[in-house]
C-alpha cells in the first residue's frame, strides 16, 4: 500500500482518536491539532515500512507521545534559562465554554504538564510506572509522585474516582 493511501485511510479512521489524545496530552485543542500534525509529519516524510492504517496510527501516537515529551523537556529547560521572560501562568484554553460543561477535560486542565503527561500515559495509554519512567527520562519514583500529586488533585475536583478511574473514556464524535 503506498504512503498516501495508508496515510488517507488511517486518517478515515482514527482521525477524532489522534485528535482526542493530542488534548488529552496538551490540554489545548489548537496545541493537540499541531501535536498531530507534526506527529504525521514525522511519520509519513521517511518511507517506513508501515503494515497497515492500524499500524501507521499506533506509529502517530507514540511519535505524538515522544513529542510532547520533548516539547515539555524544551519548556522546562527554557524556563530555567529565561526566568523574567517566562510566563508561570497555564495557557488559555481556546475552548473555555466547552470545558466548562467538561469536568474531566476541566480537571486535567488544573493539572501540571508533568502530572498531566504522567496521568495520560498511566490511565490512557495504559503503561506502567517503569515504562512511564523511560519515556519521559524520570525517575520512578518521581513518576509516583507525580502521579499520587495528580491523583489527588483530580479527587479534589471530581469527588473520589480510585473506583472510577477505568471508566473515564473519550466520546468519539460522530460523522
Amino acid at each position: 500500500m503506498k504512503h498516501q493511501d495508508m496515510l488517507g485511510e488511517m486518517l478515515d479512521s482514527a482521525a477524532d482518536r489522534l485528535a482526542a489524545y493530542g488534548y488529552l496530552l496538551t490540554g489545548s485543542q489548537h496545541a493537540g491539532e499541531d501535536l498531530v500534525q507534526d506527529a504525521i509529519v514525522k511519520v509519513f516524510v521517511r518511507q517506513r515500512r508501515l503494515e497497515n492504517a492500524k499500524a501507521a496510527e499506533a506509529y502517530v501516537r507514540a511519535a505524538m507521545r515522544t513529542l510532547h515529551i520533548d516539547h515539555m523537556r524544551r519548556d522546562v529547560k527554557w524556563r530555567a534559562l529565561m526566568p523574567r521572560l517566562a510566563d508561570d501562568r497555564s495557557p488559555g484554553r481556546p475552548d473555555d465554554a466547552l470545558g466548562e460543561q467538561d469536568r474531566v477535560g476541566e480537571a486535567l486542565s488544573t493539572l501540571g504538564k508533568q502530572e498531566r503527561t504522567v496521568v495520560i500515559l498511566r490511565f490512557y495509554d495504559d503503561l506502567k510506572v517503569s515504562d512511564i519512567a523511560a519515556q519521559m527520562h524520570l525517575a520512578e519514583g518521581t513518576v509516583k509522585r507525580y502521579l499520587s500529586q495528580a491523583l489527588d488533585k483530580l479527587a479534589e475536583f471530581l469527588g473520589d474516582i480510585e473506583g472510577d478511574l477505568e471508566r473515564i473514556a473519550i466520546v468519539e464524535r460522530k460523522k
